[in-house]
């Protein structure tokens, strides 16, 4: 199952453990809306995995 973390903001040390909570056993891509704005990829990206989480 492909998993897709949106994140808009450094993630705190909490946060970071959910993140990988939700993260076992699937391939995992993280998209950082903080450093990379090529929302045309991250169109792509949301289309072309199972799950989507948005981390705000």
């Amino acid at each position: 199952m492909k998993h897709l973390q949106i994140v808009k903001s450094p993630p705190q040390a909490s946060t970071q453990l959910l993140m990988a909570a939700l993260a076992q056993g699937k391939e995992v891509t993280r998209f950082d809306l903080y450093q990379d704005q090529d929302y045309a990829r991250l169109v792509e990206l949301i289309f072309s995995h199972d799950e989507v989480v948005s981390w705000w």
